[in-house]
């Protein structure tokens, strides 16, 4: 895998568009961030760290509100071949405040209203309505 957060917002994304209670993807200090961003934001229900035949795995509990996943979107920005970088003057509003951006700045993996508030720039990862 080349892009192993593409990969994962894949998974993500299939996994809602088929109406699952969860899914599985990969383990790594990045995806439990993003995840964290996730419950945080109320897109996703929970996540929990699993063991699976020796490899560690997150598994992803999705939210869902009159049989809709109230996560509608998730999309990567940044790609290994084109990184998008932004300033701290230029962090974006997904979808006028409704939906979240998601930075990878020097202290850490932040959403883009907390970016803006330490005013901190960073690689755009993805983004999420």
């Amino acid at each position: 895998m080349a892009d192993m957060i593409a990969d994962t917002f894949t998974i993500i994304r299939n996994a809602t568009r088929a109406q699952k209670e969860d899914t599985l993807i990969p383990y790594s200090k990045v995806f439990a961030r993003v995840c964290d961003i996730l419950k945080d934001n109320g897109y996703i229900e929970n996540f929990k760290e699993v063991d699976l035949e020796g490899y560690k795995k997150i598994k992803v509990y999705f939210k869902y509100e009159r049989k809709r996943c109230t996560l509608t979107q998730i999309a990567r920005v940044s790609r290994p071949g084109r990184r998008v970088f932004v300033t701290k003057n230029k962090v974006p509003s997904i979808l006028r405040g409704f939906g979240i951006a998601i930075v990878s700045t020097s202290k850490g993996i932040f959403t883009d209203k907390e970016a803006r508030e330490k005013n901190l720039g960073g690689e755009l990862l993805g983004k999420v309505w």
